[in-house]
């Protein structure tokens, strides 16, 4: 050995020059790269699930991630922690690009600790947060851990709270996107619900508050993991997810083109697209799409592919509250959001969960600059006890407060029924949609002509020799006076009846005028909307 090799290290055998510092420096990187143990990885495969630099690299523009805190340890103690230090501390943190705009991102890593929660695991993500908002640059949440970490106690619960209040701080500022890819339990589960949208991949995620075995132990129902909290269960019945897909690489591709429809902040508009989709193009095929009678139901998913560019759209809540459709698209290659009733489910009508899906879209939009599009064809709210005793009067109310809170461009089109109060909460005119239009198949009224034919001439009906005649009689009179098709375009209710196959071109005429839109709300610290 030479002097210089004498030199170079210490008499533990650490590198004492730069050069070795550096070759150091490279292990202990590579070390954190690759992760507790093969056995490890090999175990998270085994269950289907990829691991988390795996899942980083699907997301951000390939080459793109710079990671934060990569050699941070727990300081715990007790338990046997204290032999246990892994690098990372069972989280990755950092920021990249997805499609060239800068995203921040953290996962959990499930190898480590199960990917529990603990003080050093959660100040990483504070810092992430804390950094993503001030950037003002979009926030995925990779979940994939097993909640609290135990061994370290209260100090575990209180990461946790940091975590949700700057959830609450961001929102509204810059979009949060939380992937379930694992479990996530307890209070765990409040953080994804505070957060814009939830995705969640079948058979391998699951939210919960409390698990299978708690509600076993105190109710005494069985269910699996799955049944209780599975991707299924919280995109069709409880709408916690927004988004369920069958494997990782397909949820996260499409986390990818949410991105692409969202600004980066609140104070920037969403991405514009060159479009090859004619602005003007004329669109016959709704003529028939959509039936002149009312009562025939039809698929408004089709006329929403008819109308926006290349008949793409990302719906949001897809299976859940099917009765409504909330959808981002793109018009001219401005992104929009589209909320139109469906009539194939449920007759288009508006209850309790469909105003409240509309609501939070209409919430969301508005906070990220989205102009907004509605579709109408409602026939009222949903009649019945379970609506009335379930708050159907407070829920409905959310929507007409989101919609009356909206500053963003808004456009509504009634294509046929706009019946009673849910025609108002539509965003009709009265509650300040910017422009109004309907098709001459339109039918405005406080209710069916049969309904107010009924009401109105209940007397004359009842008196008659042939009540049946008199009252088909009465309907008619009724549709002839106070429903035809330009009624509400006369008293200045709707700003034109258009042709059907013009209005794509009428959209995006209407939404190039509205661009410039600026509309000021009463200063105040915020408002009390209805619970």
């Amino acid at each position: 050995m030479t002097v210089l090799d004498e030199t170079a290290e210490s008499s533990a055998g650490e590198p004492t020059d730069a050069r070795g510092r550096v070759a150091e420096l490279h292990a202990i990187r590579a070390e954190a790269l690759r992760g507790p143990s093969d056995k490890a990885t090999e175990a998270q495969h085994a269950k289907g699930k990829l691991t988390a630099r795996e899942r980083i690299e699907l997301l951000l523009d390939e080459g793109s991630f710079n990671e934060v805190e990569q050699l941070r340890r727990h300081r715990a103690t007790g338990f046997g922690l204290e032999a246990k230090k892994p690098h990372t501390d069972g989280v990755i943190t950092g920021w990249g690009t997805v499609e060239g705009r800068t995203v921040f991102v953290y996962a959990h890593d499930f190898r480590i600790f199960g990917g529990a929660l603990g003080e050093a695991h959660a100040t990483k993500i504070h810092k992430i947060m804390d950094m993503a908002i001030a950037a003002g640059a979009p926030l995925v949440s990779l979940n994939d851990g097993a909640g609290a970490r135990i061994q370290e106690g209260v100090s575990a619960l209180a990461g946790y709270g940091g975590i949700f209040q700057r959830n609450t701080k961001a929102s509204g500022v810059i979009p949060q996107i939380s992937v379930m890819l694992g479990p996530c339990a307890g209070g765990a589960a409040y953080s994804p619900a505070l957060t814009d949208f939830v995705f969640m991949v079948r058979d391998t995620s699951q939210m919960f508050i409390t698990g299978p075995d708690v509600v076993k132990a105190v109710t005494g129902e069985e269910i699996t993991q799955n049944g209780l909290g599975g991707a299924d269960v919280h995109a069709e019945t409880s709408g916690v997810a927004h988004f369920a897909y069958d494997d990782e690489e397909t949820c996260i591709a499409e986390v990818r083109y949410l991105l692409s429809m969202l600004p980066s902040n609140n104070r920037e508009n969403p991405p514009h697209a060159d479009s090859e989709d004619p602005a003007d193009r004329r669109s016959d095929v709704l003529l028939d799409l959509v039936p002149a009678d009312g009562n025939r139901p039809y698929d408004m998913a089709k006329v929403i592919e008819e109308l926006v560019d290349d008949g793409d759209y990302l719906e949001v809540h897809e299976r859940w509250a099917r009765n409504i459709i909330c959808a981002l698209a793109r018009l001219d290659g401005q992104v929009v959001g589209i909320i139109a009733n469906q009539p194939q489910s449920l007759a288009g009508v508006l209850d309790i969960e469909a105003s409240e899906k509309a609501a939070r879209f209409v919430q969301m939009c508005d906070a990220f600059n989205i102009p907004i599009v509605t579709l109408l064809d409602v026939p009222g709210f949903l009649p019945g006890v379970d609506q009335e005793h379930g708050g159907i009067i407070r829920h409905g109310a959310k929507l007409l407060y989101a919609y009356c809170n909206a500053t963003v461009p808004r456009i509504s089109l009634i294509l046929r029924k706009a019946y009673g109060g849910a025609y108002i909460v539509m965003d009709s005119q009265s509650i300040g949609a910017d422009l109004t239009y309907a098709w001459p198949t339109n039918e405005i009224a406080v209710m069916g002509a049969e309904g107010a034919a009924n009401v109105i001439f209940r007397r004359q009906i009842a008196e008659a020799e042939d009540p049946e005649a008199m009252r088909a009689r009465m309907v008619k009179e009724y549709k002839s006076e106070l429903m035809h098709p330009y009624y509400a375009a006369e008293r200045g209710l709707v700003d034109d009846v258009i042709d059907p196959a013009e209005t794509r071109e009428v959209l995006i005429r209407s939404l190039a005028m509205l661009r410039t839109k600026h509309a000021d709300l009463p200063s105040r610290k915020h408002g009390n909307p209805p619970q």
